[in-house]
């Protein structure tokens, strides 16, 4: 009963990752590009306000729940769980040391007063969220495949 209550939750954490980072790459990024650089920087700067506290959270638990799932767990499911924990980290790693010193960035410029020689992250961004949205989603696939 107990392991239940891990694999699903696991499942939800993981699937909760994936999900918000598939739609940040499916409709966000695309919109963020859309905009001149004032409005980009105000807008990212809302953005952040309740993904940066959350997120690391929700990845940080289902990879622990991973490891913990490993643990307990026996045969191929044991593998798997070790894989997605893995991939996991790899979510929180590419966010930690890429993604949020980009972020600090632009939460520190003023929306009205964007330098005229400013580098937009923008691009580089983009490339550091695929990678770790398709973490994301490779994690959420083996962690269904172990609880299945």
């Amino acid at each position: 009963m107990v392991v239940s209550i891990f694999e699903v939750s696991a499942l939800v954490g993981s699937g909760v990752t994936a999900g918000v980072l598939f739609a940040v790459a499916l409709s966000v990024l695309p919109a963020l590009f859309a905009m001149p650089a004032d409005r980009y920087v105000y807008t990212h700067q809302l953005l952040g306000r309740n993904w940066d506290p959350t997120m690391p959270v929700v990845v940080l638990t289902s990879f622990a729940l991973d490891v913990l799932l490993a643990v307990l767990g026996d045969g191929s499911s044991r593998l798997l769980f070790v894989l997605g924990a893995v991939l996991l980290l790899g979510v929180s790693v590419v966010s930690h040391f890429c993604n949020v010193p980009l972020n600090r960035g632009v939460k520190k410029l003023d929306p009205e007063r964007v330098p005229a020689d400013w580098v937009d992250p923008r691009p580089v961004w983009r490339r550091w969220h695929l990678l770790r949205t398709g973490l994301a989603i490779a994690a959420l696939v083996l962690n269904a495949v172990a609880v299945g």
